[in-house]
């Protein structure tokens, strides 16, 4: 029998039914429930549960303590903070049971979300936006947003390597890493490809 293209240390628990692309790594006690699609390259830290059905892209990053439930959706290159924590019934009740009420969550492709920041679930976080630690995210964010506090408020805007942008007169900003030129235009920003 071929060895699984990924690695899962010897305490992690891996049901039935899911899908791991190759070079992932899946650590200590976590535990991975049937019906997930993981892709290549991701790494998943200690004590993380990702729950049936969950969607990871490729080189999804997720810290240690993170339980990662049914309706989320990660795209590519997603970091996940240490606890952060997600949720998919707006309106929870131990004797009520509501497993066809969970809310699909999308975390764009590039975001980050810091340690111990609760995303409300039906929310749509934007490709590369910035999710400070312990934030509550309520609402949509957008693409390049920086969002703080609780509940969550943006206060700027970030590159796609996480460096604040600042706009000059002509609403034009540079990654001081990357030289990456970004527009601002109606309220939301745009690399600029030309």
């Amino acid at each position: 029998m071929e060895a699984p293209a990924y690695f899962a240390h010897s305490t992690a628990v891996i049901d039935d039914g899911c899908v791991i692309g190759n070079g992932t790594k899946i650590w200590h006690f976590s535990h991975i429930m049937a019906g997930c699609s993981i892709g290549e390259q991701c790494n998943i830290g200690q004590n993380v549960v990702i729950s049936p059905y969950v969607v990871l892209g490729r080189n999804v990053k997720i810290q240690n303590n993170v339980s990662v439930y049914t309706g989320v959706v990660c795209e590519d290159d997603v970091f996940l903070g240490p606890s952060m924590v997600f949720t998919n019934v707006i309106n929870p009740r131990s004797h009520v049971d509501r497993k066809s009420e969970y809310k699909q969550t999308i975390v764009r492709r590039g975001a980050s979300i810091g340690a111990n920041a609760t995303i409300v679930c039906g929310n749509e976080i934007g490709e590369y936006a910035m999710i400070g630690a312990g934030a509550v995210i309520t609402k949509p964010v957008k693409p390049y947003a920086l969002v703080v506090g609780n509940p969550a408020r943006q206060i700027g805007w970030v590159s796609a390597n996480g460096h604040t942008l600042q706009f000059d007169e002509h609403n034009r900003a540079v990654c001081p890493e990357t030289g990456q030129l970004y527009e601002l235009r109606d309220d939301n920003v745009f690399e600029v490809t030309d």
